[in-house]
């Protein structure tokens, strides 16, 4: 199970499937789960925060967000969502291809705005708090989009893209540009070895491994990934197979032991341990949701 993945179960509203890639969820922090790691995707993602308060990161720019902030995550940036302190947060999350958008190549639309969007050469910011001079517009086109998905009349295809053409007028417009992203090789290669752990959590990735999709040696890849990460990858890695664990948990019938083995972790013992430190509870306990 890989993160977009994950994020599908949690649906409340969709319509997104065949031709028209637009999806809308409505999730809760830590209802639904307490942490979605870092991870990157090639849909855009809007996280539209409803009431509460929470972490989110965009290429490694934390940023602490609460009730009506908004969060753009383009096409191939890193995100993660967490939990704030003991804090809750519910939040919608529209998720889409930008190519729905574009209607031909040689349209000027697609020429000027839409290509170098979906190729990250169009940058705008990440984050948009009510007090911003933009937010008005762009909290109007949520709304809207939000209103349509409740009841999918006949022909809301055209008004969802509508209002996501309006959404990116009121961005391109402003001229707010965010200067260039600095690091850029770096972030490729954190990028590609989370999409490797992403995909592979359940096996055995050897420092080596992980080191050679980088590009680096054993020693310079652990001082990278901690330099960028703030966690060492064994760790991080753990850290990832227990988050998967425990929604997997929550989501699934199979055994306890079963699914430490599902999540990467060959020793019941040792998961149950690493587990315990984690969440404070046994995984049984977790699972029923009772507390320690």
């Amino acid at each position: 199970m890989n993160i977009l993945e994950y994020e599908n179960t949690q649906e409340l509203k969709s319509h997104g499937q065949g031709h028209f890639p637009f999806n809308i969820y409505l999730c809760s922090i830590p209802l639904d789960f307490c942490v979605v790691p870092l991870h990157w995707h090639n849909d855009m993602e809007i996280i539209y925060i409803k009431k509460g308060r929470g972490r989110i990161t965009v290429d490694l720019m934390p940023f602490s967000v609460q009730g009506g902030d908004i969060v753009i995550v383009p096409p191939g940036q890193l995100h993660s969502i967490e939990q704030f302190e003991d804090c809750s947060m519910e939040y919608e999350n529209i998720i889409f291809q930008p190519s729905m958008l574009i209607p031909g190549q040689n349209d000027d639309c697609s020429k000027q705005f839409l290509l170098p969007l979906v190729q990250g050469q169009l940058l705008f910011p990440n984050y948009f708090s009510p007090d911003s001079p933009l937010y008005p517009a762009l909290s109007s086109c949520l709304g809207a989009m939000d209103e349509i998905c409740k009841t999918f009349p006949n022909g809301y295809q055209l008004a969802v893209k509508g209002q996501l053409f309006l959404f990116f007028y009121a961005l391109i417009s402003s001229g707010d540009v965010p200067p260039p992203r600095t690091g850029s090789k770096s972030l490729d290669r954190l990028k590609e070895i989370l999409k490797y752990v992403e995909s592979r959590y359940n096996e055995k990735i050897p420092i080596s491994d992980a080191a050679r999709i980088c590009g680096f040696s054993e020693s310079h890849f652990m001082k990278f990934f901690r330099s960028s990460m703030g966690i060492s990858f064994t760790d991080y890695l753990n850290e990832y197979r227990l988050t998967m664990a425990a929604r997997m948990l929550l989501s699934s019938s199979d055994s306890i032991a079963a699914i430490a083995g599902e999540t990467g972790f060959e020793n019941l013992s040792y998961f149950n341990r690493r587990f315990k430190k984690k969440y404070g509870c046994t995984p049984s306990e977790f699972r029923s949701g009772t507390s320690v």
